[in-house]
């Protein structure tokens, strides 16, 4: 499967998103946007070959945001309606990741700014090296800090006053202070990230599909929710799960002493 406006690799289960325009620091544009979304949009169908999905950026950086002059520079030519639909596909992006069934990773090299940086918090982990660094730098060029979906997920991951000051103000986060706020859930030397993200990809193989899928479903409902809904939405949840395939297969593998194969069933 060729895409023309990022890199894109499949290998033991795991897709690979590379963006690759290395000499812009990775800023996006409305094409790799929409391919981006109709990607995502098209893995939501493929757990049952592709169990793990990775971003990652070519160079030294992940992903600058949006670029000044093929993206903020187009969408002052349009008119309101033209860039509500842009914004409506950006949102799609990220809305895509989170109802991925497959587990996301983003690892974090150099530079996770804007856009970068919002698709990087819309991802199930994100594994950063050293060099990483994050700037939501929104209300920094004139708009609002709120863009695809930021404002529900970051304070979600930080907490919510922690999420306004990043938000308003727009400044540099190092990477030892996005693991220190929940941003990051590692970081490692520069050297060491592939191997890192390597590690926590086939980590995640070893556990049942199904189960990943629903664990995601869980997180992005039940924040909605009370506790009591969100009680009986898990138990409904275990009910289909506990007569699925995967979890007899789980008793199969430990009273046969050996390691359970899941399936997704």
């Amino acid at each position: 499967m060729a895409w023309r406006h990022f890199d894109y690799e499949e290998e033991a289960g795991v897709a690979t998103v590379t963006f690759s325009r290395p000499e812009r620091l990775n800023s996006l544009t409305f094409e790799i946007y929409a391919d981006l979304e109709r990607l995502t949009a098209e893995l939501k169908g493929r757990l049952s070959d592709i169990r793990v999905v990775v971003l990652r950026g070519r160079g030294r950086g992940f992903c600058s945001g949006g670029d000044v002059e093929e993206t903020i520079g187009e969408l002052l030519k349009l008119d309101t309606r033209g860039v509500y639909e842009f914004a409506r596909m950006t949102g799609a992006c990220t809305r895509n990741l989170r109802e991925l069934p497959q587990p996301v990773i983003s690892s974090v090299n150099g530079i996770a700014a804007g856009a970068g940086a919002v698709l990087a918090a819309a991802s199930d982990l994100r594994l950063l090296a050293e060099s990483a660094s994050f700037r939501f730098l929104f209300t920094k060029v004139g708009i609002s800090g709120g863009d695809m979906g930021i404002c529900w997920l970051l304070p979600r991951l930080v907490g919510l006053g922690r999420a306004a000051e990043i938000l308003l103000l727009g400044d540099r986060i190092s990477s030892a202070e996005a693991l220190a706020m929940g941003l990051a859930n590692r970081v490692v030397p520069d050297q060491e990230l592939d191997a890192l993200v390597a590690e926590y990809a086939g980590r995640l193989q070893e556990v049942a599909p199904w189960g990943l899928a629903m664990t995601k479903e869980m997180l992005n409902r039940a924040g909605s929710l009370d506790y009591s809904a969100a009680i009986e939405m898990e138990a409904w949840t275990q009910t289909m799960l506990m007569t699925a395939q995967d979890f007899r297969e789980f008793h199969a593998g430990f009273t046969g002493k050996r390691k359970p194969v899941f399936t997704g069933r």
